[in-house]
């Protein structure tokens, strides 16, 4: 690999728990395929071990991953393993549990009992002793409900050494405060940006006041979600990015980490050139009346 630099820094950190990690970190998921989560045409093996030997050589210190997040010849913690291993000892690899695959790709949901499973088989995908954040994702069904099943299993995974620190992923205030009370908790990861509601603002706000990371996923996606990003952006994004000979990406995930401190950003690709924006958006600065205009209310279809 090329020596590294920490242009992932131009950011500031923030810690997980005992972890200190730079703000701008990149997401697994797109690693896989040309869409996440199908049987289509696979990303090309060498390119996507490339993207993640160069996003460490950028200082990204941080990513975000998932045994779930494989295509029909393609696994992104394996992808993971073979670029990187053995591990820089300032990475810090998170993963997510309650959502699992079968091979053939169908979804299931863990019991508290199958967690272990998941975090067993992340283990083994990762070539790892322990993990260092797992996040328990609950599913869309949940929202409304206990976690507090599931997040004790993890927990006492977490006691038993197989998890270093715990998180909660698309969740409410009220299921946060509920694994709080439970074991602790180092990040919230939930969907976020141009366009978020006031109660996903008012969690964003909870996070900072509670001490916690706050870690977008979406940021760049907004509506279009898994399917990439939204068919069109409104026109402040993109005279904003104009002003800035930037991306309207780049725009968006800057917009994201000037929500707070706490507040990370995982931004995922397969390609080298988005790679290196997406980094580089750590360093763009946007002005108080840039905000504004991006924060006000957008056109339909420019929500996240």
């Amino acid at each position: 690999m090329s020596p590294r630099t920490n242009v992932a820094a131009a950011a500031g950190t923030w810690r997980l728990g005992d972890l200190t990690v730079n703000r701008v970190g990149f997401g697994a998921m797109r690693l896989t395929g040309t869409a996440p989560f199908d049987h289509g045409v696979p990303r090309d093996r060498e390119q996507s071990i490339g993207v993640l030997r160069r996003a460490v050589e950028l200082g990204v210190n941080h990513i975000d991953t998932a045994s779930f997040y494989f295509s029909a010849t393609r696994s992104a913690n394996e992808l993971i393993n073979r670029a990187l291993a053995p591990y820089p000892e300032d990475l810090v690899i998170t993963t997510k549990v309650w959502p699992g695959r079968d091979p053939s790709g169908e979804w299931w949901w863990a019991t508290p009992s199958q967690l272990r499973g998941q975090v067993e088989e992340n283990l083994r995908q990762l070539g790892r002793d322990h993990l260092d954040v797992v996040n328990l994702r609950v599913p869309p069904s949940r929202r409304t409900g206990s976690i507090g099943e599931h997040f004790g299993a993890l927990a006492e995974l977490r006691d038993a050494g197989l998890i270093r620190h715990l998180g909660v992923s698309n969740v409410t205030s009220e299921q946060l405060a509920e694994a709080l009370g439970i074991a602790p908790v180092v990040c919230v990861q939930n969907p976020y940006g141009i366009g978020a509601s006031e109660q996903e603002r008012a969690l964003l706000r909870l996070c900072g006041e509670l001490g916690l990371a706050f870690v977008p996923f979406f940021a760049i996606a907004g509506s279009g979600r898994e399917a990439g990003a939204a068919a069109r952006d409104g026109e402040e994004a993109h005279a904003v990015a104009r002003a800035h000979g930037v991306s309207v990406a780049q725009v968006r995930l800057a917009w994201t980490l000037h929500q707070g401190p706490h507040v990370l950003a995982i931004p995922g690709t397969a390609d080298p050139d988005h790679l290196a924006q997406n980094v580089a958006a750590g360093a763009l600065r946007l002005t108080e009346e840039e905000m504004a205009r991006l924060t006000s209310p957008q056109p339909a279809g420019d929500a996240a």
